[in-house]
């Protein structure tokens, strides 16, 4: 087992950034990622040329990163913490053990999705899905689709579709025109992301956004063939080939939980230098909010810095900071949830996709627990991350601790033996 004075999770662009300072200050660091490639999200796609969203910025930070000396273990998944400073590590079921001194968690966000009849119909995505399907080679090219959903992430995902040839046939967004303009102010503090929206809306022209509209049901027969809006007065039908909804995003916490970090409602709770409640362990871009970009550097360099000994130089970083997270606040009011969206579902909506879980066997549960015991919900491959964030909502279940394996493993990762360290921890 290798030892780090520091190890980051998560390949994205805090990720990125944490990594490359730390190494930069002269620390011993680790970033390991379970994607193939890094970039995350947002840089997903760039260096193989897909995608040209934020192109400097990537390779900026990539040739910062390779200049670093710091050591990346891609396509790793984390399995387990099996002592305070190791994590297991899994890769085409081969598990490693590695030992760190500090960590840095950025492990991003997911869409949250929530459901409705006809949501498992082939043709139907998250938005987020549909924008990594695209940056991956997937070519929508003359096909018929609608985004839908709530939050910024629909406008790119949108003029990405548009740029590739496809059809848009429809941009909606829950929030009511009212809620949104509330961004304006916070906006007006960042001219930057200004230019970017106006030039999303240049790109997607004529298609323009309906505010107050959301997804009541889609219909097909064994595939999506058309969607149905409404504004909760009326509805209207619109034959589409793809749907790509996405309801704002959620932070991974999985790691923060495994590592019991203390939560600030669904954020990870830090403070002015990044550091959680847990000593050592430090929290980066959307975990404790989500803000974008410019907020998971920002958050980074001064997470970096407070691991490499640096307070003073992290500290002069907290005007940058603090803007940040007014913004982060401002997208969560602009993009809050309207009741609405849950009279969708029926009895007869699968809530559970890995399960086949429906409304009607999950309403009579009184939280997370009998709901496994009594139907697994929760308890397929993706372990709750895509119904979690909809029986929140619909039935008020609290946030659980969190108990390993996080991800899939092979039964010959979960019992292997602690590997024996062969480098001496530094202090």
């Amino acid at each position: 087992m290798t030892h780090y004075d520091l190890l980051v999770i998560g390949g994205g662009p805090g990720g990125i950034a944490s990594a490359t300072i730390a190494a930069e200050q002269g620390l011993r660091v680790c970033l390991v990622d379970e994607n193939l490639a890094l970039g995350g999200q947002i840089w997903r796609g760039v260096a193989t040329g897909q995608s040209a969203s934020h192109a400097a910025g990537f390779h900026h930070w990539a040739g910062r990163f390779a200049r670093s000396k710091a050591r990346v273990l891609n396509g790793r998944r984390v399995v387990a913490r099996v002592t305070p400073h190791t994590l297991r590590l899994e890769a085409d079921g081969i598990a490693e053990d590695i030992g760190f001194n500090q960590l840095i968690l950025a492990t991003g966000a997911r869409e949250r999705l929530l459901p409705f009849p006809g949501w498992t119909l082939p043709g139907v995505m998250g938005a987020g899905g549909l924008q990594a399907f695209m940056k991956s080679g997937f070519n929508p090219k003359g096909r018929r689709v609608i985004l839908a959903g709530t939050g910024p992430l629909l406008f790119p995902v949108a003029a990405l579709a548009k740029q590739k040839g496809a059809r848009l046939a429809g941009l909606f967004d829950q929030a009511p025109i009212s809620q949104m303009l509330s961004l304006l102010s916070a906006l007006a503090m960042h001219p930057s992301k200004l230019l970017e929206g106006a030039g999303y809306s240049a790109q997607l022209f004529p298609t323009r956004l309906q505010t107050g509209h959301w997804v009541a049901r889609a219909e097909g027969n064994e595939k999506l063939e058309a969607v149905i809006v409404t504004d909760g007065r009326r509805e209207k039908r619109i034959a589409c080939d793809l749907l790509a909804v996405g309801y704002h995003l959620v932070p991974n916490l999985e790691l923060p939980l495994l590592f019991d970090c203390a939560l600030d409602e669904e954020y990870v709770a830090v403070d002015e230098l990044q550091r959680s409640s847990v000593e050592g362990i430090y929290c980066v871009g959307e975990l404790t909010g989500v803000g974008g970009l410019n907020k998971a550097l920002v958050e980074a360099e001064i997470a970096a810095l407070a691991a490499a000994g640096k307070p003073g130089k992290a500290h002069a970083l907290h005007g940058a900071q603090r803007s940040q997270h007014a913004f982060a606040r401002a997208l969560d009011r602009a993009y809050c949830l309207r009741s609405a969206l849950l009279d969708t579902v029926t009895d007869e909506t699968i809530v559970c996709r890995c399960e086949d879980v429906r409304h009607k066997d999950l309403r009579a549960a009184r939280d997370w627990r009998s709901a496994k015991l009594t139907t697994r919900c929760g308890m397929g491959p993706c372990q709750g991350r895509t119904c979690g964030g909809a029986t929140d909502l619909l039935y008020g279940w609290p946030r659980q601790s969190l108990r390993p394996p996080i991800t899939p493993a092979t039964v010959a990762t979960l019992a292997a033996e602690i590997e024996a360290e062969d480098t001496v921890p530094m202090a």
